[in-house]
């Protein structure tokens, strides 16, 4: 039985359903997968996200699509998977890896592969002219796979570089509600006909799943998860990944997977809502994300971390905006390295902003308010 929902163009590849699976949250053991990935197909999920790192994802995988097919009768050339590679090693090392990931998922061929964490401008660098273009050519050449694109944790510049290499047909993007930073690179790439992906806007796009009362109350008559994957949505952005690890995360994929109109007039209001709670409580302290404080002398990222200050104080998220500012300097380049206790008030940041804020003055108060010993990642 196929199941009806709307699927949007994503770059050259295969039409995608609005949500992908996102497996990094079901590799417990077959029984969890298969469950995981069944659920996903009767909420209307075409689309499996995975890479290699994420554990024995991609074998969990391979084996679940063809219980799948054996018990449910739901054919394995139903779904579009996408999986991932590190930008980094030489050609055969890469080419082996590859022809693992194809084995592990039970394919001859993928629809879709990322490559994973272009956050340098080294890693560009290896894709444009070094053994990334190598093995991009070679698995283009032997059609075994549809279509190349990037994941990135990388900055706004680099980021736009990747879009516009010419190299890329898709690209998956941290593009959320609370941090709409990275949305003009988006419809960028989508100008250009690539495919977007948002990663994870529940879970860090602010723990939406989990929102604080301040939240809850701003988008009534609507959850704020709901809201956030609406922005998103209307936005135009092709696909957004859900990293399901029960049943009930499927809860608003179900009811929207054949929502990409746009936004209503109570959903503006709601929005609109959450905005001026926020306003109201960050006051005159807000940071407005212009980035025209940059660069700064000792290469504080200044507007990071004054984001998760606005979404701790504007939105009540603090447990949220905790773990991520504790992650600082100890994610390697996935993440930021240096926190606001690197400051040395040097004040040439505070003429730059157009809102006039005393920026080492809230750089301190964001270390004070959310620096607590790291918890551990999902997967360090």
């Amino acid at each position: 039985m196929i199941i009806n929902s709307q699927k949007r163009s994503f770059g050259r590849g295969a039409k995608v359903s609005l949500f992908t699976l996102g497996t990094m949250r079901a590799t417990e053991s077959l029984e969890k997968m298969y469950s995981i990935i069944k659920n996903a197909y009767y909420v209307g999920i075409n689309h499996i996200e995975t890479a290699p790192s994420y554990g024995n994802a991609e074998s969990l995988i391979g084996n679940s699509l063809k219980k799948l097919a054996i018990e449910e009768n739901i054919k394995e050339n139903n779904w579009v998977i996408t999986s991932k590679v590190l930008p980094n090693g030489d050609f055969d090392f890469l080419k082996n890896n590859f022809k693992k990931s194809l084995k592990n998922l039970n394919r001859e061929k993928i629809n879709n592969l990322a490559i994973h964490g272009l956050n340098l401008k080294q890693h560009l660098d290896w894709v444009i002219a070094g053994e990334g273009k190598k093995f991009i050519s070679w698995i283009l050449e032997k059609e075994l796979v549809d279509q190349v694109g990037f994941s990135s944790h990388g900055s706004y510049s680099l980021i736009k570089d990747a879009i516009n290499c010419e190299v890329f047909s898709f690209c998956n993007l941290h593009l959320h509600y609370l941090d709409q930073s990275k949305i003009s690179l988006a419809e960028l790439a989508l100008k250009k006909g690539m495919g977007v992906l948002a990663i994870s806007p529940a879970d860090k796009g602010g723990r939406l799943y989990s929102p604080s009362d301040i939240l809850l109350e701003a988008s009534k008559p609507f959850h704020p998860l709901e809201l956030a994957y609406r922005f998103l949505l209307a936005k135009g952005i092709t696909t957004l990944s859900l990293g399901a690890s029960k049943i009930e995360d499927f809860k608003f994929a179900e009811k929207l997977r054949n929502s990409q109109k746009k936004l209503t007039k109570q959903e503006i209001i709601a929005l609109k809502k959450i905005k001026n709670v926020a306003d109201e409580k960050l006051n005159s302290t807000k940071c407005e994300q212009c980035r025209l404080c940059l660069p700064c002398p000792n290469e504080i990222p200044i507007p990071e971390i004054l984001r998760l200050r606005n979404i701790a104080i504007g939105y009540g998220q603090y447990e949220f905006a905790k773990e991520r500012y504790n992650l600082i300097g100890r994610a390697s380049h996935w993440w930021e390295e240096k926190n606001s206790s690197f400051c040395l008030e040097c004040n040439k940041c505070v003429p730059k902003c157009p809102s006039k804020l005393n920026i080492p003055v809230l750089l301190k108060e964001t270390h004070n308010l959310l620096i607590e010993k790291p918890k551990k990642r999902l997967w360090s």
